[in-house]
């Protein structure tokens, strides 16, 4: 027999996360609001978030959410706690947006070029953008949440490999950066941030849903049952090293074939400089300096080469997507990176390779009908999807 007061603690345990993954995601709320979103009582709602006020997790202010004249107040994330300084790091280039303690942005979104030949420059090149964000905020703690290129090990902080990095050892960043700065840091995947991002920020996702990013990679994250699966090993989400080809080109993997020797942008420009080196003259671009935009310009121009080469790409992470599709039976996907620029008929180049999800019958539930779409956070909240690991961190500490 179960003891009842466990039970009881449980859900109270249940009640308390739930209220704070809503206060997370909508920021500010009043008690009728909540009461909506969780199905509990007025009475039910007001004792925990006495609760939780009490315990310093929200704040509680006398602003009127109500529009019926009913002044409960509202609650939100307490306001004066610290600040989350968001990056996307890759070793050419850092994005920012620093947030509030309620990850609600401040200031702007920035970007800025690096070069970076050693971890211990990345390294020197993350602290100085965090140096130029405290320096606005003096006396403020500034913690950092960073959107890693490449596979991470989260609990470790660890940069496994990073795929343009001239270095191919082990990168310590959680504890390096904690031991000169003083302050906080998490991090994990670059596709883990935009999983978290959409998660947290899109309030048209399902429990079940997976961004792909197609860029100098190709890269994904799942969320399933409302969760980031990461793997034991933290390499979910490896579409762009599924083999479509056994006798292809090799990859940086060490394995034929994969994916993003097919269909990333890298591999993209890589055919479009052979065939400009061995064509000079043909075409006014120069195959030394042809950049991602170029390639992107070429196919909105309509060339042909371009064209074959971005449909063939297509098809491939097409046929990835539809093995993935049967698998895991998540049929909501949204997908980010430069590629997106090929525009709409790239996508449904996409979608037709795709074709159907045989779990799908088209039988008129429109709810659970099969979603394949561009991402639509803009670039800052893409970037601030990194720190709602903050957020999840707070969230399991209730548990």
């Amino acid at each position: 027999m179960q003891d009842s007061g466990l039970n009881n603690q449980r859900v109270r345990q249940m009640n308390r996360q739930t209220l704070l993954r809503l206060v997370w995601r909508h920021k500010r709320l009043s008690k009728s609001q909540f009461a909506h979103h969780t199905g509990l009582s007025i009475p039910a709602v007001s004792k925990i978030l006495d609760e939780l006020v009490l315990d310093g997790k929200l704040g509680h202010s006398s602003e009127n959410l109500s529009s019926r004249g009913l002044n409960g107040g509202s609650y939100q994330i307490p306001p004066q706690g610290d600040y989350i300084l968001c990056m996307n790091v890759t070793p050419t280039s850092i994005e920012s947006q620093l947030c509030d303690a309620q990850l609600s942005a401040l200031g702007e979104f920035e970007r800025c070029a690096i070069t970076a030949p050693t971890p211990q420059a990345l390294l020197a090149a993350i602290e100085s953008v965090w140096q130029t964000h405290g320096k606005h905020w003096p006396g403020k703690t500034v913690h950092l949440a960073l959107g890693i290129h490449g596979q991470v090990d989260p609990v470790t902080g660890v940069s496994q490999t990073m795929p343009q990095a001239p270095w191919r050892e082990n990168v310590e960043i959680k504890y390096l950066l904690e031991e000169k700065l003083g302050v906080t840091v998490r991090l994990d995947n670059d596709c883990v941030m935009l999983a978290l991002a959409e998660k947290w920020q899109n309030p048209g996702n399902r429990e079940d849903f997976c961004v792909i990013n197609v860029d100098y990679g190709i890269g994904s994250s799942f969320v399933i049952n409302g969760h980031i699966y990461r793997g034991n090993l933290y390499g979910s989400g490896q579409i762009g090293h599924t083999i479509v080809n056994p006798d292809g080109m090799l990859c940086d993997c060490g394995r034929y074939g994969c994916l993003e020797t097919v269909a990333s942008l890298s591999a993209l420009k890589k055919q479009a400089r052979v065939w400009l080196k061995a064509n000079p003259g043909a075409y006014p671009l120069d195959p030394e300096t042809l950049s991602s935009q170029q390639l992107v310009q070429a196919w909105h121009a309509g060339d042909e080469r371009v064209l074959r080469w971005v449909e063939e790409s297509a098809n491939a992470v097409g046929l990835s997507l539809y093995n993935f599709l049967n698998i895991l039976n998540i049929n909501q996907i949204w997908f980010y990176g430069r590629s997106c620029g090929f525009g709409e008929s790239w996508l449904e180049a996409i979608k037709q390779r795709i074709g159907f999800n045989p779990f799908d019958h088209g039988d008129g539930l429109k709810r659970n009908a099969t979603q394949i779409n561009f991402g639509q956070l803009t670039r800052a909240q893409q970037v601030m999807g990194i720190g709602y690991l903050y957020a999840e961190a707070a969230l399991e500490n209730e548990g």
